[in-house]
């Protein structure tokens, strides 16, 4: 197969991202034996190590070529900022100058001792996006590239090193579409999901895809077992096409056949995200569309404030967004609940650092 230009990295090729078997692979086509890459593999995602030449189990000669030949961090931590309900924003330098943002989240829910049940890494898989959803901050950024797996992983590495408690999470809504990176996402997924890693199940890995068809199928089609939430926003498609340039090409009523597809096939549960916008999909009639359309097969809704994205200079029909006055969003609620179905409400974590859902974007200035 012929690698995209998108999918090229400036360097020299990286030890994170290989699942156990392809650095298992790559070691026996070096002439090495193949219980070093388990001791590779240990000491990177186990031991936690970010440099070979603390990994002494290895002769030192081959820590002296693996050090010449690879590189063993993948991102690169430029700053950190912390919100005054604990989210943390990571923004990470690519090896080749580039920059993704990652966000921690604790759980509003906490145990009797005040910590969070939860904390959930929200990673990046693309530097930018190219699907124009126009509530969306990293719209407002060219698609450069997609992320390598090992730079998908090494946002959770470092990430984890900025937390006392484990990180128990893992969604892939941050920058970029996870469907158009698929392969990289599903390596990545492997190592977080290794029992061995000790990072997370997956059962606590979510994929969110704004409704590309082609990789709901392929996760139905390999039985992937960690869950699926699709970015619904809308109960007609006039306005999903209005609100998500891709709707135009994967259409809403396609998007539902994919999804009972997925159903049938893997008998997982699907989450839909949807965004409140002020008169644009919360009347009635959308809460009884959305009731229609969640009881077609198990699922849940997760209802989600629209944040703020005017740090973006958004122009346009973006530009005339508003959320949903707070009387109307629980009114919303208590309608979609008596319509029999699953309702969940994502919480504006991070808002006061723009690290809130549809917020992570950065300067040119940071990202050049």
């Amino acid at each position: 197969m012929a690698i995209a230009k998108r999918d090229i990295v400036a360097g020299p090729p990286e030890l994170k991202g290989h699942p156990l078997a392809d650095l298992e692979q790559l070691f026996l086509e070096r002439g090495e034996r193949k219980y070093r890459a388990q001791q590779v593999y240990d000491a990177l995602y186990i031991h936690r190590f970010d440099d070979v030449a603390g990994m002494h189990v290895l002769p030192q000669q081959l820590r002296e070529t693996l050090q010449s030949d690879y590189r063993t961090s993948s991102v690169r931590l430029q700053t950190v900022q912390q919100s005054e309900d604990g989210t943390k924003k990571f923004l990470f330098e690519l090896h080749d100058g580039r920059a993704v943002e990652s966000v921690l989240i604790p759980s509003e829910m906490r145990e009797a001792d005040g910590v969070p049940r939860r904390l959930t890494l929200c990673v990046s898989t693309q530097v930018g996006c190219n699907l124009g959803c126009v509530f969306c901050a990293t719209a407002s950024l060219k698609l450069t590239r997609n992320l390598t797996a090992g730079e998908i992983v090494d946002q959770f590495l470092q990430a984890q090193k900025h937390s006392d408690k484990p990180i128990t999470n893992i969604v892939f809504m941050g920058m970029g579409e996870p469907m158009n990176n698929y392969d990289a996402v599903m390596r990545a997924t492997q190592i977080f999901n290794d029992q061995r890693t000790k990072m997370v199940a997956p059962r606590r890995t979510t994929l969110s895809t704004a409704g590309v068809i082609p990789g709901i199928i392929r996760m139905a089609d390999e039985g992937q077992i960690i869950k699926l939430a699709v970015s619904l926003h809308a109960t007609t498609q006039d306005v999903r096409a209005e609100l998500m340039p891709i709707a135009k090409k994967y259409t809403l009523p396609e998007l539902i056949e994919a999804l009972e597809y997925y159903y049938r096939a893997t008998r997982k549960s699907v989450t839909y995200e949807y965004i409140l916008f002020d008169g644009i999909n919360d009347s009635i009639d959308d809460v009884r569309r959305l009731g229609k359309l969640a009881r077609r097969m198990p699922t849940k809704i997760n209802v989600i404030p629209f944040h703020d994205i005017d740090f973006t200079q958004p122009q346009g029909f973006a530009k005339t967004l508003k959320p949903s006055p707070s009387e109307r969003f629980e009114w919303f609620l208590q309608k979609l609940r008596e319509e029999d179905v699953q309702v969940l409400v994502r919480s504006s974590s991070g808002v006061d650092i723009d690290a809130a859902c549809g917020q992570l974007a950065f300067s040119t200035e940071q990202a050049a």
